[in-house]
């Protein structure tokens, strides 16, 4: 489904990502694990063509499509979802109508109210969220889990083909992580050819959600992958190791 290849990225003449690849096939569920700085928030708005970053080299394919170059609204309009690790807020523009006109639009076509409002309050009912808030403006005066809330309630009615978590438990008490990432794992079932991509610091979410494979980026490439396993050994061993191995490589490569 993605497809990344020998991506450099630079941000104010600073390299960010440096020869990353991955290669995500559908229904697979993979986790991107680091330290602070490491690239991995910078790769998730890469992928969605962010202007603020410079794609030196490298290709993004999307179901077999070259998309580095496609803006923003038409990546997402094919199936690319990104949960943001600190969301937004829209004052004027309520969730409600946001996403009825993000669903009118990816549609072409006028969709029934009745359906949507059904979908909706369905939604709303599983993350366990205020009624009222739908038609309040977009996280205006919510708190970090209800921001976190929002974003999963969009991507239940955007129905995405591959889903990106950025650092979606950040903020979250143990019963909202709990709520979100069981909504996470039921759109799974219920859409069982999407794939999911969860950046994180932490192997917690990674209870909830399971991966099938696990990778440790460290200086802006993926220096180990594994299965979940490999999430526990970060979680005992921490990302040192990581970091010591990277900086004799670069060292080593300095000198040639």
């Amino acid at each position: 489904m993605l497809d990344i290849k020998n991506l450099h990225v630079k941000i104010d003449n600073k390299n960010i990502l440096e020869n990353f690849n991955i290669h995500i096939s559908k229904g697979e569920v993979h986790a991107i694990m680091g330290p602070n700085g490491t690239g991995k928030s910078t790769l998730s708005r890469v992928i969605l063509n962010d202007k603020r970053y410079t794609v030196e080299k490298g290709d993004i394919t999307f179901n077999g499509e070259n998309i580095r170059n496609l803006s923003t609204d038409k990546i997402a309009n094919k199936g690319i979802f990104l949960a943001n690790q600190l969301p937004c807020e829209i004052d004027g523009v309520t969730t409600a109508d946001f996403l009825r006109t993000v669903v009118t639009n990816k549609e072409d076509k006028n969709i029934s109210l009745y359906e949507f409002i059904k979908k909706v309050e369905n939604a709303q009912t599983d993350l366990k969220m205020k009624p009222d808030m739908i038609h309040r403006s977009i996280n205006k005066g919510f708190s970090g889990g209800e921001k976190k809330k929002n974003e999963i309630l969009q991507m239940k009615i955007l129905e995405p083909k591959l889903i990106i978590l950025d650092e979606i438990d950040s903020g979250l008490d143990v019963d909202s992580l709990k709520v979100v990432s069981e909504n996470v794992v039921s759109y799974l079932r219920e859409h069982n050819d999407a794939s999911v991509l969860i950046i994180t610091h932490y192997p917690r979410i990674l209870e909830y959600i399971k991966p099938d494979f696990v990778h440790v980026m460290i200086g802006g490439n993926i220096k180990e992958s594994g299965t979940y396993d490999l999430a526990l050994k970060v979680e005992k061993e921490g990302y040192d190791s990581y970091k010591t191995s990277a900086s004799i490589v670069s060292d080593k490569e300095q000198n040639e």
